[in-house]
């Protein structure tokens, strides 16, 4: 056999795929949220507990915007209770978080 050899070529397996299935997150931290500060955390739902705990839910398109939320609740002195990935669920069209503006201050902030 020669390198020429179809028979002795490696032969791929990988396919295109889309995207990596987004994540989905649910994230408790200390202290009761307002609904306003849905957008800056970008879109993610938040619902305050009994106890003084807020949870932030939803999908999270990958590790770096993961850790840009941690990020967040450090810089404005959120402590984080707990972090927990939820099953994946419905398939999540990446489409509709690109669609939430990112603000640059928190609310309720001035420039």
């Amino acid at each position: 056999m020669t390198e020429d050899d179809p028979t002795t070529r490696p032969t791929s397996t990988s396919s295109v795929a889309g995207p990596p299935p987004l994540r989905r997150y649910e994230i408790r931290v200390d202290g009761h949220l307002g609904s306003r500060w849905t957008a800056w955390f970008d879109g993610l739902n938040l619902t305050t507990e009994d106890g003084g705990t807020t949870v932030i839910s939803g999908p999270v398109v990958d590790q770096a915007a993961l850790h840009g939320l941690f990020s967040k609740l450090r810089d404005l002195g959120i402590p984080l209770v707990s972090v927990e990935r939820l099953p994946s669920g419905e398939p999540i069209d990446i489409s509709d978080l690109c669609n939430h503006p990112i603000p640059h201050n928190p609310p309720g902030a001035t420039s």
